[in-house]
């Protein structure tokens, strides 16, 4: 627990004196009603999930911190709460910290932060320029001790008459995979209007596709 808390503190120091000015300052909140929970190409749940936020943009510094929660409603297993600080580099990339906190199967001890917990803590830069978007990942402390990896692309290739539409491309190996090796398990297409969304998704690895709606719920 230590470990990680000095670590954490440590990254937040070094990436605050390399930030940028924020493009939206204050308080943020809302949630996200989907069909079904599915992040980076794999399934969490069997039902519909509730997703809120809370974040928080410092004004001058250019640093958000945030927390994320998913709560399936048909399935007490399939819950998350996780906290992230995010700070700009510039005026297209971006570094992130995340712990990602899966309080199930009776693994709920939140302060508990070695391999038999039931934290991540991943690493990730992005990248946006234009209608671009890349994101690098990997996986450092907590329960995953094969430091998973994941990449992705995206491409923003609609936007008219209040639709939008991107298509994303991403690959892990390790926890995102069947075997551990790299492989492809995230393709898809995500279609935006207002408060809507659908994406369909498929994953490569696992055989499987997905077809998910959503509904943004914000002040």
């Amino acid at each position: 627990m230590k470990k990680a808390a000095k670590f954490f503190t440590l990254l937040v120091g070094i990436v605050v004196m390399f930030s940028g000015v924020a493009k939206a300052e204050g308080f943020d909140i809302g949630a996200d009603v989907v069909s079904r929970y599915v992040w980076r190409g794999t399934q969490f749940g069997d039902g519909i999930a509730v997703q809120p936020w809370l974040s928080y943009s410092f004004p001058g510094i250019g640093v958000e911190v945030g927390a994320w929660g998913s709560y399936d409603l048909s399935d007490e297993d399939a819950s998350e709460a996780d906290l992230y600080v995010t700070v700009p580099l510039g005026d297209n990339f971006s570094f992130t910290i995340t712990d990602y906190f899966f309080p199930s199967g009776g693994f709920d001890d939140y302060f508990n932060w070695d391999e038999d917990g039931s934290h991540t803590i991943e690493l990730s830069a992005g990248f946006e320029a234009a209608n671009f978007s890349l994101l690098a990942a990997i996986n450092v402390l907590g329960n995953d001790t094969e430091n998973s990896k994941y990449f992705e692309a995206g491409y923003s290739f609609y936007d008219k008459d209040d639709y939008s539409a991107s298509v994303f491309v991403g690959g892990g190996d390790e926890v995102y995979t069947t075997d551990g090796e790299f492989d492809i398990v995230n393709v898809g297409l995500t279609v935006s209007k207002d408060i809507f969304s659908a994406s369909y998704i498929i994953n490569p690895d696992l055989e499987t596709s997905f077809l998910v709606v959503g509904v943004t719920l914000q002040p």
